[in-house]
């Protein structure tokens, strides 16, 4: 009995504490904190997946509602380059990077609407800022909106004068070009030219792209000569002595009209095994220009380039020839000369002649000429 009366004691005891501490919690209390909880917690994840979602869809929803292309012609002025094999979808994306169309996806869509987009050329484009795609487009198809590196290679010219006037127009450093005569495999030239350009690189107005290199530049000049020769009948096998003749026409011959027959005066003469004498093989060597005639010095040199001392024709071309001396040195006129002089180098008047008596007589007009325009030879 006082065992039982103990425990009881205990729990009223234990009872009376609770009632001390504060409101009784039941069951259904702790239930409804519970619910309250859970609550809370489900609409914080409604709130965070809704901001996620808000952030994730919004520029979906936005690339829906928004055009990906400008409107209208754009404005300002931007330089934009098609280099040679562009895509549309490369020149749009340059077109999009330069800030001249809003995406490349609009441009690629015009282009792809318009058949004469295939037409786009390389070069250089003056373009404005914020265009339409189809405004872009139009100018890309406006030759006048297009810029190229254009250069004119003359007649006549030595490898050195042709590759100064290309660094110069083309804006590539000099050094590129000088690099690139080193590997003549490269350049295409055939085995007959022994690793030497001169004479290969046709003369005529060129327009390069603006990323093409030294080497690419001097390919296109040599492969244009190569189709020149090949369209007058000349073999592989011929191409070395056609052009080492037409480079010496090109260099005595500046009436068109004299061409053919100091064409006949080399053939004449190397028939005969006459040395040429020719001032133009000697100006070669020293590379020096100016002045008519050539010096006792200059002509004493024993460069095999020395058409007074050295029997035959030089090694090679001199110079770069054209198409008129190409076509004199495989059709050269008909005729008994043997000798040819300048009397008059500012016109270019040319005397011929079929003995030494006849040429001396004409050197005596060049010698008078000389007497008044000091200066000039």
């Amino acid at each position: 009995m006082k065992t039982r009366h103990l425990r009881s004691s205990i729990f009223a005891g234990a009872a009376s504490s609770r009632r001390h501490d504060g409101p009784e919690r039941g069951p259904g209390r702790v239930r409804s904190t519970r619910r309250l909880i859970v609550m809370l917690v489900a609409l914080g994840l409604v709130v965070g997946t809704g901001a996620v979602a808000v952030s994730v869809l919004w520029p979906v929803v936005t690339g829906l509602t928004q055009s990906n292309d400008y409107t209208g012609g754009g404005s300002g002025a931007v330089s934009v380059v098609v280099h040679g094999g562009d895509t549309s979808q490369t020149i749009g994306a340059a077109l999009a990077k330069a800030g001249v169309v809003k995406t490349a996806k609009a441009f690629d869509d015009a282009a792809a609407g318009n058949t004469a987009s295939g037409s786009i050329q390389p070069g250089t484009y003056a373009l404005h800022a914020t265009m339409s795609a189809v405004s872009a487009l139009a100018m890309l198809l406006d030759p006048s909106k297009r810029t190229v590196p254009t250069v004119t290679i003359r007649e006549g010219l030595w490898t050195s004068e042709i590759i100064s006037a290309l660094s110069a127009a083309t804006g590539r450093p000099l050094g590129d070009y000088t690099v690139a005569l080193k590997n003549p495999s490269a350049l295409g030239l055939p085995a007959a030219a022994k690793g030497r350009a001169d004479g290969y690189l046709f003369p005529s107005t060129y327009q390069f792209a603006a990323d093409a290199t030294a080497t690419e530049q001097l390919q296109t000049m040599v492969a244009k000569s190569v189709l020149e020769l090949s369209r007058l009948g000349v073999t592989p096998a011929r191409m070395q002595r056609v052009l080492t003749i037409a480079s010496i026409v090109e260099a005595e011959a500046s009436i068109p009209s004299d061409r053919p027959k100091v064409a006949r005066v080399i053939e004449n003469r190397l028939v005969k095994a006459m040395p040429l004498q020719l001032d133009t093989t000697v100006s070669f060597i020293s590379h020096v220009r100016g002045k008519a005639g050539t010096t006792s010095a200059q002509r004493a040199s024993r460069s095999p380039y020395n058409t007074y001392l050295v029997t035959g024709l030089p090694p090679g071309p001199i110079d770069s020839p054209g198409l008129s001396a190409m076509q004199a040195a495989i059709s050269p006129a008909p005729g008994p000369w043997l000798y040819f002089v300048a009397v008059n180098p500012d016109t270019g008047e040319t005397r011929f002649a079929v003995d030494a008596a006849g040429h001396a007589a004409n050197v005596k007009l060049f010698l008078d000429w000389c007497s008044t325009h000091p200066g000039k030879c």
